[in-house]
Order: C-alpha cells, then structure tokens, then sequence
C-alpha cells in the first residue's frame, strides 16, 4: 500500500518551487499569455478562434516544460534554459494533445452525470501530462498510470486540486472585480498578468503530484 500523500506539504512544495524558479516560470508564461492577449486585442473574433488553437498547443508546451523543470529541480541539477525545456517535450505534443482532448471530454461528461463522476475522473487523471512527459506511455496508457499512482490517495489528491483551484478562483475573482471599471483593453491586461501569475500554480500542481505519488508508491 502506497504511504498517504499530506496535501498541506504538497501545497507547501507548489508554493516553494514557484518562488525558486520564478525567474525560468514566469518569463514563458509572460510570452505564453501576451500571445493570447494579442490574438484577443488585434483579430476578429472568428480568426482568434482559430488561433486560439495555437493557445492551446502552446499551454501544452507550457505544461510539459514544468514537468521537465519540476524533474530537474527535485533530481538536484541545474534547471535547463527555458529553449531546452521546450525542445523536450515537443515530439510529445501529439499525444499530449490528444490526452488533453480525451480529458476534457471525460471530465465535462462527468460532470454533466450529476458533477461526482466529473470529480473522480479529474482526481484519477490528475497526474496524466506528467506521467507521458516522463514515462510516456502514450495516450491510453498515461490514463491508466495516472489512475494507478492516485489509487490510496484519491481524497489527498482532491484536496490538493480543490486548495490549489479555489486559490487560483479567488484570485481570478478579484482581478475581475478590480478591473471592471477599466474597459475592455484594461481589462485583457489585467488579465493577462493574472494569467501569468497563476497558471505556473497549475502546472506545478499536476508534477509535483506526480513526484510526491511516485515516492508515496516507493514507500
């Protein structure tokens, strides 16, 4: 039987890295988001749609770059520059892709099956990008690993995601309510920097999961 995960050390490990390795999260994201904001401010709304897709291939980017990072810093060695990181984990941008697709229709079918079945299914899949970034077990098989490290931790795992996602809410809440009166361009910038700040928060949330269920599992 795998040890129980405490999910106040694991918030406490999110928070940790983010401030360690703000200086290589927080410059990508800054590129990430203001590419979303440009397509936002500057195109029609049916061509941002369609770009919005280049948003998407790029958060995944993003996603599988705080794994690698997230690697580095838990193995003791020098993280990489964010150009190293990025080249890592691009030949796995089709599987990722298609598991982001597979998750997001599971959960919101889930979710529409009275919301606990949505619950479960992103308690068990938490974990699933780090798991094909580092083990790549492609795309069903990553579903199936993920599942496997969060069996005996399941409720630890929910409380991290619903710490972790209530915190990035309320902060999204409040950007919202600071910027209202700012118009419309104000209120992409705003957003754009609360953009910037949380989502390395999401990220390493799902990889420091991962490493803390591997070593639960070790144990």
């Amino acid at each position: 039987m795998p040890r129980s995960i405490a999910p106040s050390a694991v918030v406490e490990r999110i928070w940790s890295l983010y401030l360690s390795e703000a200086g290589v999260l927080l410059p990508v994201a800054a590129v990430l988001f203001a590419i979303q904001l440009a397509i936002a401010l500057l195109l029609p709304i049916g061509l941002a749609l369609v770009l919005s897709l280049l948003f998407l291939v790029l958060s995944l980017l993003y996603q599988g770059f705080v794994v690698e990072l997230v690697s580095q810093a838990r193995a003791g060695v020098r993280v990489a520059s964010p150009g190293d990181l990025l080249r890592a984990v691009t030949p796995l941008l089709g599987p990722l892709l298609a598991i982001t697709i597979l998750f997001a229709v599971g959960v919101i079918v889930g979710f529409v099956l009275i919301i606990v079945p949505g619950l479960v299914l992103l308690t068990f899949w938490s974990v699933v990008v780090p798991v094909e970034v580092i083990e790549q077990r492609g795309v069903l098989g990553s579903f199936t690993r993920s599942r496997e490290l969060v069996r005996g931790n399941g409720w630890n795992v929910f409380g991290v995601i619903v710490i972790v996602y209530v915190a990035v809410l309320a902060v999204s809440l409040l950007a919202g309510i600071v910027s209202a009166p700012l118009g419309h361009v104000g209120r992409d910038i705003v957003q754009w920097a609360v953009n910037v700040a949380i989502t390395p928060v999401v990220a390493l949330s799902a990889s420091v999961l991962y490493f803390e269920l591997i070593d639960a599992g070790a144990g």
